[in-house]
């Protein structure tokens, strides 16, 4: 009896959380498909997104002004303490990408396809990310993509957060917090890479 009462207790606090989170929008593609996260529980705090466990040089693929790949280099990481980001980034960006933040659906500035072709860029490093190219409407209110310009430019971590496995995605070079990528974009990957606008910058390309 004791069991059956914890498990209906359970039961209605997953319902209760399901609720809320469908109350506040984040909710979409038919389930935990948003941008949206729990920051306490994600396994990724503002000291370890800005201090990765290995500080040695990365391998990027490296894009000029032009949009032109230049090839894959080494570049070392950029790594700073909590309070040199906060003086380099606005508090709403610094939430998004050194805290694991999420901005508000529908809120961000590249929600909506651009309307010239460009590369978007890390906010905090400037490493190339995403070719607008492949960015498409999902109607999340978050951009979305995909692909990235470059499997070396971003790296995954697993986000257990809301009792849900996700993927998250980060730059590969500092570590910023950009979003996750779901199983349910188009062709010709099938993947939809969700992103917070705070965390890009985007460049059009002459």
């Amino acid at each position: 009896m004791t069991d059956q009462r914890h498990d209906d207790t359970n039961t209605t606090r997953r319902r209760l959380l399901v609720g809320t989170l469908a109350g506040a929008g984040v909710l979409a593609f038919g389930g935990l498909s948003g941008c949206a996260r729990a920051e306490e529980t994600t396994g990724r705090t503002a000291a370890n997104a800005n201090t990765p466990a290995d500080q040695g040089p990365v391998t990027i693929a490296v894009y000029d002004s032009d949009g032109r790949l230049q090839g894959l280099q080494q570049r070392p990481r950029v790594i700073h303490t909590p309070a040199e980001w906060r003086a380099q980034l606005s508090r709403a960006v610094y939430h998004i990408t050194r805290e694991s933040g999420t901005e508000r659906a529908f809120t961000g500035a590249y929600y909506k396809l651009p309307s010239q072709h460009g590369l978007y860029r890390c906010v905090c490093c400037d490493t190339a990310l995403y070719d607008s190219a492949t960015q498409f409407h999902s109607g999340t209110g978050w951009p979305s993509f995909y692909q990235p310009i470059n499997a070396h430019n971003v790296v995954e971590h697993r986000d257990s957060s809301f009792g849900v496995t996700r993927t998250e995605i980060a730059c590969t070079r500092c570590a910023a917090h950009l979003g996750h990528v779901f199983h349910d974009g188009p062709q010709p990957t099938g993947l939809r890479y969700c992103m917070n606008s705070a965390a890009l910058t985007f460049h059009p390309l002459r």
